[in-house]
This record gives C-alpha cells, sequence and structure tokens, in this order.
C-alpha cells in the first residue's frame, strides 16, 4: 500500500483538517462533506488517509517504549526531550513526544470518525455494500489501533466515537479504561469479522482479519496484566485463552509463517514478508521513515562519512544498548553465537553499542527523515511467543508446546534449547528478538515486571541517573496542554507535576 496510501495523505489532511491542540476537533464543513464524498474513488482517498497518523507509530515505539525501557541507557549531551523518559522524572508534561502522542493518535480518531460518518451517510455513491463493509473495517480496526495506543501511553483518555466540535469535546471527561478496551475490542472485532485475509499489489499494507485478531489477542493480553494499583492498561482479567485462540487462528489458518532467516524480516528488499502481519508503510522521496536514525547516534554518521543530517538531531547524545542486554545476547545462550546480536547491535563504535537494525546505507534516501523501509508492528513470531506467553499463563497447551515455541525462536537464531522454559525465560528470549520494535516496555508493564525488572537492572548496571521506578510510572502524564484546556476536566495521573 506505499503509493495508495500516502499520495492522498496531503489532501487528505487539506480536506478533513488537524488540529493544533488536538482535542479541538473541528469538523468537516457540511459543504466539503457533499463535495468531496461523490464516488469510491473519493471514499477511497479518505480511507487512506485514515491510516496516515500510523506514520508516528514508530516513534512513539522507540521513544517512549524503547527509550524507556532496559534496552537502552542513553547519554545525553544537554537538556534533552527524551531524558525525563529514559531517567524516569515526573515533570515530563510539556515533553514533545508525550503531547505528540496524544495528539496524532486523537487525530488519527478524529480523520476515521470523520471518514465513518461519511460511509453512514453517503456510502451508498461507492455502489458496492461489500466496498463499504471493508473500509467501515478498516477505519474500526485503525480508531481500535489508536486508541489502544492511547490507553497504553496514558491510561485514561476520553472516548470519542463521532465527530465533536470543539465546545463539545472540552465538556467530555476521560473514560474508564474498562470502558475504552469494551470499545476497542467492539471495533476490533467487527474488523476481524469483516476485513480480508489478505491483501495483494497496490493493497498491501492495508490490515487485514489476520491484522486485526492478532491485535485483539494482544489487547486481552494487555487487559490481562495487573493493575499496579493506577488506571493503566491492566486490569488483570485474566482473557488469556481468549487471547490464545485468536492466536491459534493466525498459527493455523493465516498466510504468514516463521522466516528461516532472522535479518531476512528487516530486508528493504524483502517488505511485506511472509512474517509481516501489520506494518506501517513508507516510501523513500513519498513519505520516508525516519525512525531508522533515531536510536543512531548522530556521531555515528560523520564517522562513517555520511552527512549529519541522517542523524536526529540530538547532538553527541548517545543511545548504548544496555551492558546487561549484551551480556544476555553473548552469555546466556547456551550454546552457539547468537546471530540477533551481530544484526541487531552495532558492537564496533567507539562509544558504545547501538541498535543498528533499521540501517542499511545503500538503501539510505536523501535525509534522516527518508529511509524507504517499513516500521511493522506485529510479525509472526510475536504471535507464536504471545502464544506461548498465554500457555504459561494456563491457557490451552503444554510445557512442551511453549518450550517448542521458543526453542524454534532460538534456533533460528544459532542457540541452544532451552528445557522447561518459565515466563521468566520467555521475557528474556522476547528481549533479545524484538530489540529496536518497541515491545519491550509494554512486555514488562504487561507481565507485572515494569518495576521490579527495571530496578533490578538499575542495580545491576550500576545506573545511577535513572530515578527508582514506582508503579505510578507505567503510564505516562497527561500533557500540560490538554489539562489546561477546560479547568478541572481532567485529572493528572499520579505521580506526575
Amino acid at each position: 500500500m506505499k503509493t495508495n496510501t500516502y499520495l492522498f495523505l496531503i489532501p487528505l489532511l487539506i480536506l478533513l483538517g488537524s488540529c493544533e491542540k488536538q482535542l479541538d476537533q473541528i469538523p468537516v464543513s457540511s459543504v466539503t462533506t457533499e463535495n468531496f464524498y461523490s464516488n469510491n474513488s473519493d471514499f477511497l482517498q479518505a480511507v487512506n488517509g485514515a491510516y496516515s497518523q500510523l506514520s508516528a507509530y514508530p516513534s512513539q515505539a522507540l521513544w517512549l517504549g524503547e527509550m524507556r525501557s532496559d534496552n537502552i541507557n542513553a547519554t545525553s549531551d544537554g537538556n534533552r526531550d527524551w531524558d525525563g523518559i529514559n531517567n524516569f522524572t515526573p515533570n515530563i508534561t510539556t515533553v514533545g513526544f508525550i503531547t505528540n502522542a496524544w495528539k496524532s493518535n486523537f487525530n488519527g480518531i478524529f480523520n476515521v470518525n470523520n471518514v465513518l460518518q461519511a460511509l453512514e451517510t453517503k456510502g451508498s455513491v461507492i455502489g458496492s455494500d461489500a466496498l463499504v463493509t471493508r473500509y467501515t473495517a478498516e477505519c474500526r480496526f485503525l480508531r481500535a489501533f489508536y486508541y489502544f495506543q492511547l490507553v497504553r501511553l496514558y491510561g485514561k483518555v476520553p472516548l470519542l466515537s463521532t465527530p465533536k466540535t470543539a465546545t463539545e469535546v472540552n465538556t467530555i471527561p476521560r473514560s474508564s479504561v474498562a470502558d475504552l478496551y469494551t470499545f476497542i475490542e467492539d471495533d476490533l472485532t467487527y474488523a476481524a469479522a469483516n476485513l480480508p485475509a489478505s491483501f495483494t499489489g497496490a493493497d498491501l499494507g492495508r490490515a487485514t482479519s489476520y491484522a486485526a485478531k492478532g491485535v485483539l489477542g494482544l489487547v486481552y493480553m494487555t487487559k490481562s496484566g495487573p493493575t499496579y494499583g493506577v488506571d493503566g492498561a491492566g486490569l488483570n482479567s485474566n482473557e488469556y485463552s481468549k487471547a490464545a485462540a485468536l492466536f491459534d487462528e493466525i498459527i493455523t489458518g493465516s498466510p504468514y509463517s516463521f522466516a528461516a532467516d532472522y535479518s531476512s524480516i528487516f530486508s528493504y528488499t524483502n517488505e511485506n514478508n511472509s512474517e509481516v502481519v501489520f506494518d506501517v508503510q513508507f516510501a523513500s522521496s513519498l513519505n520516508g521513515a525516519s525512525f531508522p536514525s533515531h536510536l543512531v547516534p548522530v556521531a555515528y554518521w560523520t564517522g562513517i562519512g555520511i552527512s549529519n543530517t541522517y542523524g536526529n538531531g540530538y547532538g553527541t547524545s548517545t543511545f548504548p544498548v544496555t551492558t546487561s542486554l549484551v551480556n544476555s545476547y553473548t552469555i546466556n545462550t547456551v550454546s552457539g553465537t547468537d546471530l540477533r546480536y551481530a544484526f541487531n547491535v552495532a558492537t564496533a563504535y567507539k562509544n558504545g553499542p547501538f541498535i543498528k537494525k533499521y540501517i542499511d546505507i545503500t538503501k539510505k534516501g536523501t535525509a534522516g527523515t527518508d529511509w524507504p523501509i517499513n516500521f511493522i508492528v506485529l510479525r509472526y513470531t510475536d504471535v507464536l511467543m504471545m502464544k506461548a506467553e498465554c500457555i504459561l499463563h494456563g491457557a490451552g497447551g503444554t510445557q512442551a508446546d511453549a518450550d517448542a515455541i521458543v526453542n524454534k525462536v532460538r534456533a533460528r537464531a544459532g542457540v541452544g534449547a532451552l528445557a522447561n522454559v518459565t515466563l521468566a525465560a520467555l521475557m528474556a528470549e522476547r528481549q533479545r528478538e524484538f530489540l529496536g520494535e518497541g515491545l519491550r516496555w509494554n512486555d514488562l508493564i504487561r507481565e507485572g515486571l515494569a518495576v521490579t525488572q527495571m530496578n533490578v537492572w538499575r542495580t545491576a548496571d550500576a545506573i545511577t541517573k535513572i530515578n527508582e521506578v514506582v508503579p505510578n510510572y507505567v503510564i505516562y502524564p497527561v500533557p500540560a496542554s490538554e489539562l489546561q484546556t477546560t479547568a478541572g476536566l481532567y485529572t493528572q495521573n499520579p505521580g506526575y507535576n
């Protein structure tokens, strides 16, 4: 979908509008709606544009996920936006990454709600009930995805199921996490039942029924996690069997499969491969990606003779992979050399190892914001390993089943098999497998390890700049700009200034 999704991004955003202050959702005028939605081509353009805010997801996954976890121990050369994220400080309510994530996800919801409203009122011009249903399912998948991301980041947020005026929005409080999950699950259930099993050609990259099932399975697992005593993503709901059933549908009936070679999954010349259940599409010079440069030190580029325009704007800051994780790759392998380490991590850089997973110098675009590589959101290996996680939490299956999944992953990495895999061993394997994919922080939260594991790691790696991690920090603060809109409408998440 590289061509179709983003060729229409700019005109769609002009048409539908975006907001300086995210929840001031200026509605599409009746004239614009009447003039624009006149045929199938208009609706296709609008649905394509509804995918546009996915382009912000990789930055959220890396700066708000990877950076928050025990994968990265960043060093700052000044007052950087990500400092408070990496260091677990309470005064981060105005940090750009946190504010922008709130805005981009609600922008996505705003666009989706407008398209859904138009499908209800003018969908007959499409001339195909099947297409109306498919477009509706795509939009509901996207809305659920944006809301799931908001719940994981902030906990309670306003629930907006239809387009709202700025005046209306300023009266809508944050909904409970339980109510948000009900809404998310309903959207994903509809999407799973009504989306195609696959797409081909220019439509590659659209959400499929299996993408919806995979995300819904992750929703059930996340919801099953502990509450930490805060209004975060975990509700201790014990829905692992529901999740496992959805993963089984992907494992036994989908067109996706386990790649034989780890590095091939992330190859610029092998996008949308058999591992990719869902990804965010990018294309150089049309809508290039910036995420490959995010956690790569600027000095790396100049050190190999490439302009610092490929950097991330953070000067001499570095983003070393943690000592504990490096040791996990190189020592705790039973036998063999972990092939993922050499692919994922640059080991010869003078200022410490960093994640190079997405860097292919031969494929670079015009700048650090123009890499022609997709960002994988959900892949088949993740589905397998989440199935093993469900088994270890008591869902259907045996210890042997869980062991077989983990050892399939380890065999591809060139390391020896484990027996009687525990949840701790599974999570350690996930850390090695998914480095740089933005999963680790959410994994820790889901498994109740966000506080204990992070503090154990701080001690093990003798890190003093990172504050003690407390339960309040499993979610981020509501951006200060949102609190200031209507006095008293929202209250700040506990533990933040």
